[in-house]
């Protein structure tokens, strides 16, 4: 069976530079069935959820719904729902927990205040304190999407979570359904793609000593998809895997072509050309669809470092 997915990866479609773009995560527990926009089609109040969208924009915040893997019965009665926010930029990243029995106190956050990286609002309004077990795996099962993410999606968080991998949850959407599995590790903010029991968990392993896994990783939520590409790229030519390490400091130019700039945290910079280009040939983006399309995709072109050696070109 052709599916987005299998037709990706069988062109081989580039990873670096696709991952969802969010200063900060906001993941509120809901259990039962999702529809496509889960916000506003799950048995959370539709309602509701229009809010939080309406709350959320423009602010950095990303909101996602998450349940545990396995079954998805939905009883209707009262519940305690755990709440996550997260942070993702280097050298201020965090993670907090809540719990809730009524989602609608969700309302009361200061989502600027959340999108610029301050946590003092989530703590007060839900009584938030710092995560401290695990790091959080969300893998997007959310099939009424893309058929992908139930397919390929549930069976690896199911895996995950019988291995005794902690931390294992089930989200709504990660955007980019044709790199099923898909994945994102917090408190980091890290995406990736095609993703593999085996292989999450030597990320997850990762994680815990603060270093970040390049292989299969789309890039950190904290950048836009040029500054996404061109992090890693530096990662990999300088082999440098600390997860606080490095920051997208500037980004220069429109596209198709940027020129990104990468600060280490020992001040260290180097340029990074970044050029969009047209992925081909025309394929279907998601199974939901049957129109072709050519999705962009995120080329690096060179890598220098600042008043020195060129690293790659």
């Amino acid at each position: 069976m052709s599916t987005c997915s299998t037709v990706s990866q069988e062109l081989d479609e580039p990873l670096a530079g696709t991952a969802a773009t969010a200063r900060t995560w906001l993941l509120l527990e809901q259990p039962g069935p999702w529809g496509a926009r889960a916000l506003t089609s799950s048995h959370l109040d539709p309602a509701l959820g229009r809010a939080l969208e309406a709350a959320a924009k423009g602010t950095g915040v990303r909101i996602a719904l998450i349940r545990r893997p396995g079954r998805h019965a939905d009883s209707g009665a009262p519940t305690v729902r755990q709440v996550y926010a997260a942070h993702t930029m280097p050298g201020r990243s965090w993670l907090r927990a809540a719990t809730t029995c009524d989602p609608r106190q969700l309302l009361g956050l200061d989502f600027a205040a959340l999108g610029r990286g301050e946590h003092q609002t989530f703590d007060s309004a839900l009584g938030g304190r710092a995560h401290t077990g695990d790091p959080l795996a969300l893998v997007c099962t959310n099939g009424k999407r893309d058929r992908c993410c139930a397919l390929l999606g549930r069976p690896l968080a199911a895996e995950l979570a019988a291995s005794g991998a902690k931390g294992v949850w089930e989200v709504t959407h990660l955007g980019g359904h044709r790199f099923s599995p898909t994945l994102l590790v917090l408190p980091f903010g890290y995406a990736y793609g095609r993703a593999e029991t085996h292989a999450v968990k030597e990320v997850l392993h990762r994680v815990q000593e603060g270093r970040i896994v390049v292989e299969g990783c789309r890039g950190s939520s904290a950048w836009e998809r040029p500054g996404q590409a061109a992090e890693l790229a530096v990662r990999a030519a300088t082999r440098e895997y600390s997860a606080e390490a490095l920051s997208v400091v500037r980004t220069d130019g429109a596209a198709p072509r940027w020129e990104v700039t990468v600060a280490h945290a020992d001040g260290r910079r180097w340029r990074v050309t970044v050029a969009q280009a047209t992925a081909l040939p025309p394929r279907p983006e998601s199974c939901g669809t049957s129109v072709l399309g050519s999705p962009a995709r995120m080329d690096v072109v060179a890598v220098h470092e600042s008043r020195t050696t060129a690293l790659a070109s």
